[in-house]
């Protein structure tokens, strides 16, 4: 029986229809933070690419770090702004497997390269002396590609398994789709869409025990040394803080998913949602543009020259 499978073009998104009365005023909120997003984000890939002093795996992989910022929230904020501005909220099948995709996909990256930034790190204090030799252009640049082709293709296996469920609904509770919430709708659970999900929780739970250990590392080797613990404290801090807002941001909301209650506001359930589309990518490029001292005179120098230029022109 073919039931509801072929009925099922577009999906629901209920997230949206506790805030009517102030719609217009989260329209705002969440324009001005993605146009946030987009800035300090851009800033840091420009100072990066522009700057030649700054083609160095450290900065390389910051600079992928925040393009996975725009990358990701790419896939929620442009619809969700069309949402609050339109009366129904609904989302085509492809639309919503590639949201969840784009979404899904995102976070894993941003656990590969923040496990990239700890074994950089790692090398550069525990063993400088073969940190140039192993930290070649070369390698940095297969490592990045690894950790992007990774992240796709672990995402696109559990995407093919959640879209060739049988689904029995169309509603999905939230304010954009993601690929537990479509599996849900499955008429019934299949071995494919529970070991997926369950090796990719695994194998980004490892990246995260990784860096962990680097970490562990690192402290033991910085407390014999002034100079190493300076260096640790100016280009390891924010790395820290960095994977401490993905992780936190990460398991709030997964947690909440999986165990969140049914008498919560609904204001309080989108803000659990956005977060981790919201703090990281925001948090991120402003911890590294302020902590890391080579990017914040870049950026001050080129704020400083055009302010400079600019009274010449008056």
């Amino acid at each position: 029986i073919m039931d509801n499978v072929s009925i099922i073009t577009v999906f629901t998104l209920s997230g949206l229809s506790g805030i009517a009365n102030y719609k217009i005023t989260v329209f705002i909120f969440t324009l001005l933070c993605y146009c946030v997003i987009w800035l300090v984000n851009l800033t840091i890939i420009v100072t990066v690419i522009v700057d030649k002093k700054l083609h160095e795996p450290m900065y390389i992989f910051l600079c992928n770090l925040c393009f996975n910022g725009l990358y990701g929230t790419a896939a929620f904020y442009p619809k969700f702004l069309y949402d609050l501005l339109s009366t129904t909220h609904v989302i085509s099948y492809a639309g919503c497997l590639l949201q969840g995709f784009v979404v899904h996909s995102s976070v894993s990256a941003d656990f590969s390269l923040l496990a990239l930034m700890a074994y950089d790190r790692y090398v550069a204090i525990c063993r400088p002396l073969v940190y140039h030799s192993l930290m070649t252009k070369q390698r940095v640049c297969i490592l990045i590609f690894f950790a992007w082709i990774i992240a796709f293709y672990l995402l696109f296996m559990s995407t093919i398994t959640t879209a060739t469920s049988r689904l029995c609904g169309s509603h999905i509770p939230r304010i954009y789709c993601i690929n537990w919430l479509i599996s849900n709708l499955a008429c019934s659970a299949s071995v494919a869409t529970i070991i997926i999900p369950a090796f990719n929780y695994t194998f980004y739970f490892g990246h995260a025990l990784f860096i962990f250990w680097s970490y562990v590392h690192l402290i033991k080797t910085c407390q014999s040394s002034k100079e190493n613990w300076n260096k640790f404290m100016q280009t390891c801090v924010p790395h820290l803080f960095s994977l401490a807002v993905v992780v936190v941001s990460f398991l709030f909301d997964m947690l909440y998913m999986r165990f969140g209650s049914k008498e919560i506001p609904q204001s309080f359930e989108n803000f659990m949602a956005m977060e981790i589309l919201l703090i990281p990518p925001i948090i991120n490029p402003l911890m590294y543009g302020f902590k890391l001292t080579q990017i914040r005179n870049r950026v001050l120098n080129f704020m400083c020259g055009k302010r400079s230029a600019l009274r010449l022109k008056s």
